[in-house]
């Protein structure tokens, strides 16, 4: 595949327009067209609507963007790993979390390991659960951490650590107080929930559904960071885990739901890659981590043997 073509369409899809991408690439607007028309070609699929001035996205492009778009972003990497490559240094660590873990659990976790291992460039990527599987599958990874069970024929998964479901309410709330809460109590609060197809949003219904209940306003959103968020701002409660919540420090708090629930999280790595030295590094000091944060935390539990 063409890389020029690939970084035309890249500029002309975020900058908007073939003059600003030409201007970049020091590339006439006709070349820069005959460039997205290749790829176009190529990988058949209709990438701009030519109708009217300028080029729109389409559907496909979009989608097209999206999904290529970490491989378009590391066309920008190609000098730089070039010159680690001629320096020597060659030793890197790639590494995918979700987001609603990445503060909590990854980013400690690899500030222990490069104090370390500082001759290792580390990556750190946050991409939706949904994705991680796929994008360690295509060796973009060498390591993931998410939230399990994740099932993916090439996927091995190695559970770490267990969390306990809390009811996160505002700061203040009637019932902050309590030593735990049940789906019952909930039900006539506003319920902040994930949108359909999202992990915690099926633990969360399952909550309710167990108990027989049905929360009787709801809104929806497309990230336990931004529930929590809302709950700080009073627009409701939701249901997520300690590592979520903690970085909204007091403008939340968290109760245990009754009857327990527990979520495990745990790494993600690519079945048909042989282990890396630098990724079992990396491991040991995740495991250092949790243990600690264990010790110090009830609602977490350290699952490792």
């Amino acid at each position: 595949m063409n890389i020029k073509a690939l970084k035309a369409f890249r500029l002309v899809f975020s900058e908007g327009s073939v003059a600003a991408a030409s201007e970049v690439m020091h590339l006439s607007q006709p070349a820069i067209s005959r460039l997205i028309s290749g790829l176009e070609a190529e990988i058949r699929l209709q990438l701009f609507d030519r109708s009217g001035r300028s080029l729109t996205p389409t559907t496909e492009g979009v989608a097209f963007y999206r999904e290529a778009g970490r491989i378009l972003d590391n066309l920008d990497e190609i000098p730089r790993i070039t010159s680690e490559i001629r320096a020597g240094r060659t030793e890197s660590l790639r590494i995918v979390t979700m987001p609603r873990i990445a503060q909590f659990l990854s980013a400690p976790a690899v500030a222990l390991f490069t104090q370390e291992n500082s001759e290792v460039s580390v990556t750190l990527d946050v991409r939706a659960r949904r994705e991680a599987g796929k994008w360690l599958a295509g060796r973009e990874y060498d390591i993931g951490i998410a939230a399990l069970p994740v099932s993916h024929p090439d996927i091995k998964t190695i559970p770490l650590v267990r969390v306990r479901a809390l009811a996160i309410l505002p700061a203040g709330h009637p019932l902050a107080h309590e030593t735990s809460i049940t789906a019952g109590q909930l039900s006539h609060e506003t319920i902040i929930r994930l949108m359909q197809g999202l992990l915690l949003r099926d633990q969360l219904d399952d909550t309710f559904n167990s108990a027989g209940v049905m929360p009787e306003v709801t809104h929806e959103v497309s990230s336990s960071e931004l529930a929590c968020a809302l709950v700080a701002e009073g627009a409701g409660v939701t249901i997520a885990d300690e590592m979520v919540a903690n970085s909204f420090g007091d403008r939340v708090v968290g109760v245990p739901i009754e009857p327990e629930r527990w979520m495990t999280f745990g790494l993600l790595i690519p079945k048909h890659q042989r282990p890396r030295k630098v990724a079992e590094l990396f491991e040991k000091k995740l495991v250092e981590h949790i243990y600690r944060v264990c010790r110090s935390n009830d609602n977490m539990r350290s699952v490792v043997s």
